[in-house]
């Protein structure tokens, strides 16, 4: 397939790498424009374009952009994608560490939702509740007793086929999180959110997620991560995620 990536950061760039090396086409584009993404590009054999490179004829688009980039994206950008077409939102959204405060989000808008309103057409919810170094290093033969899960959550059942075979195709097994209204199950904050988790586990978590419980976990999370003096390891972040969910 030709998959066209916006974004080029941890989970953008480890998606690009991982997809391309899988076999599929790769278009990859960033803020810093064509020569900008062009050493990444050139470095995984994938193709450097700009925005509209990154949308148009392709069969998946992956937006792995923070949320306040959302809103500086053209406002035609998506006008002439196909509905068929799947646009995967990746990102998540950080107030305070990284973010300015979205009024709809905080009024308890799902994060995507705000995305699909802001580009003009549904979207499906993946790869935000997985660590990179878990997306780049962890990836397992379907079967493997130690294959963890990503979830997918969105509103069309012939897209969120497609993007739960992508998941499966680099080394995860994809959960059904439900609708895209649902999504706020795997936002940070709750249960579900980077903690390294099998598809029998991820299932339960997305149950138990509590609505309205997860933003001031989410907080102190990013606050107890601020204070660490170095940046912590991939076993540290995952142990931190695990005990704030249970709190």
């Amino acid at each position: 397939m030709k998959i066209g990536i916006i974004g080029t950061g941890n989970i953008g760039g480890t998606l690009a790498r991982k997809l391309r090396a899988a076999g599929h086409d790769i278009c990859v584009a960033n803020s810093r424009g064509i020569e900008g993404v062009r050493p990444f590009a050139d470095e995984i054999g994938a193709q450097p374009v700009d925005m509209s490179g990154a949308v148009d004829g392709m069969d998946i688009i992956i937006l792995s952009i923070p949320l306040p980039a959302v809103a500086t994206l053209p406002k035609d950008l998506f006008a002439k994608v196909p509905v068929g077409v799947p646009v995967i939102d990746a990102g998540n959204y950080y107030p305070g560490m990284r973010d300015p405060a979205i009024a709809e989000i905080e009024a308890g808008l799902p994060e995507s939702e705000w995305v699909a309103r802001l580009i003009g057409r549904p979207v499906i919810k993946a790869f935000n509740n997985i660590l990179a170094h878990s997306l780049a290093e962890l990836g397992r033969p379907k079967g493997s007793l130690d294959r963890l899960a990503v979830a997918v959550a969105g509103d069309n059942p012939t897209s969120m086929n497609l993007v739960m075979g992508l998941v499966d195709e680099i080394g995860f097994d994809p959960v059904d999180a439900g609708p895209l209204a649902s999504s706020w199950r795997q936002q940070p904050g709750t249960p579900a959110y980077c903690c390294d988790d099998d598809a029998v586990t991820m299932r339960e978590y997305l149950a138990a997620a509590v609505p309205g419980r997860a933003p001031a976990r989410r907080d102190a999370l990013m606050a107890k991560f601020a204070s660490f003096e170095t940046f912590p390891s991939h076993n540290e972040m995952v142990a931190l995620n695990r005990s704030f969910m249970t709190e």
